[in-house]
């Protein structure tokens, strides 16, 4: 069941957190780092962002998270994760698949680190198109996609 998550709770915070923390260690693994940006994000930081958090839960438990804004009908995905003890069940798609449903926009974007092929599949699976690549300060080299 998908339900939109009160990130300015604590509790949920931390629980956004975990699931942050479980995942983007894989992550930063599958794409060879040790200083993943995504990993530095304090329970603080969750609770105070102003993005929306939605949340997959099976059996009363948190198992993934897709974080969204739509602004001028332009939706942004900010963060995908899913807990590494409910991998392959997909439920990164089934987060993708309600954003892209649920809400009314023109556009919806994402980025992801070029060598991360399982995300990039997952959004190519879902109707996004790479429009853009770059490196950023960290030096993680990034890809932008897009679907309309």
């Amino acid at each position: 069941m998908i339900t939109k998550l009160e990130n300015s709770n604590e509790i949920v915070a931390s629980q956004i957190y975990s699931i942050f923390q479980n995942s983007y260690k894989v992550e930063a693994q599958l794409i060879g780092v040790v200083d993943f940006p995504p990993l530095s994000r304090s329970v603080k930081d969750i609770a105070n962002s102003k993005t929306d958090f939605y949340g997959f839960s099976d059996n009363n438990c948190l198992a993934a998270i897709i974080e969204i804004t739509v602004e001028d009908k332009h939706l942004e995905i900010h963060s995908l994760t899913v807990d590494p003890m409910f991998f392959r069940k997909g439920l990164a798609g089934k987060l993708i698949s309600y954003a892209l449903e649920a809400f009314d926009y023109t556009d919806a974007t994402v980025e992801t680190a070029v060598v991360n092929e399982p995300a990039i599949n997952l959004y190519k699976k879902h109707g996004f198109v790479e429009f853009k690549r770059w490196t950023p300060s960290h030096g993680i080299e990034k890809l932008a996609m897009s679907v309309q």
